[in-house]
């Protein structure tokens, strides 16, 4: 319930986001968030300009966030942008809905997928596009990436707009990444250790160990594995906690 809330929480405040601009919210797959531009109605070149006005105040929002349930951990998110041709029609007649098919949707994926956390990665075309507009987007040149199925492209971080403030988050460097994935993976730890000694100070509770003994064929106590992540108390009430 606890994830379920947070995406909810999320979700509402992205959805608030799109209300300022001219995209299109097609669906939420588990923690993914699609929007395209240009469609059901074209609206030539504007589409990837209001697809990155969008991008900058979605990250923008993200650095504020405050997870309820874990206070003090980031949250990360991945955005990744690409522009071009695709079909699109409702599909189905139970629960039918606005689909999209095509290359330029699986290219869309590879570049969140390939992309890093609060970074707007962005493809060359939709990087070519936004330079034949008026407005003055800042990137930076990520270099060759590979995609599956395209192989090495050139590709793009989005930075934010010439004069034009966005309370943009300080992502993480290629080279500390994985330092900083350890950092959270420890807060997190440390976080729901907390919030289980917390309950721990209820009465009248038989608790079920959260560190694992394993013995070896002969019926011996070898060791304790590390700490799970969830914990199971059973109370006298029927309820069940994790």
């Amino acid at each position: 319930m606890e994830v379920v809330d947070m995406l909810n929480e999320i979700y509402k405040n992205f959805d608030s986001i799109l209300d300022h601009h001219d995209v299109y919210k097609v669906e939420t797959i588990g923690d993914a968030y699609m929007v395209a531009s240009g469609l059901p109605k074209r609206n030539g070149n504007r589409h990837a300009v209001d697809i990155a006005h969008m991008a900058l105040d979605i990250l923008s929002f993200v650095g504020t966030f405050k997870l309820q349930h874990l206070p003090g951990i980031p949250l990360w998110i991945r955005i990744g942008m690409h522009s071009g041709p695709c079909a699109a029609g409702v599909v189905g007649n139970k629960m039918p809905r606005y689909c999209l098919f095509g290359d330029t949707v699986n290219t869309a994926s590879r570049m969140e997928s390939t992309g890093l956390p609060l970074r707007i990665h962005v493809s060359q075309p939709t990087i070519k596009i936004l330079q034949r507009t008026d407005c003055k987007f800042e990137f930076e040149k990520r270099g060759e990436t590979y995609l599956k199925g395209k192989g090495k492209v050139m590709t793009y971080w989005l930075t934010g707009v010439t004069g034009r403030k966005y309370n943009l988050p300080t992502p993480p460097t290629a080279e500390n990444f994985q330092r900083l994935q350890q950092d959270l993976a420890d807060m997190i730890v440390s976080s729901l250790d907390k919030h289980r000694a917390g309950k721990e100070g209820f009465e009248k509770r038989k608790t079920l160990s959260t560190r694992i003994r394993w013995r070896d064929t002969n019926g011996n106590l070898q060791k304790e594995s590390s700490p799970e992540y969830f914990h199971l108390a059973v109370t006298d009430s029927p309820s069940t906690f994790l």
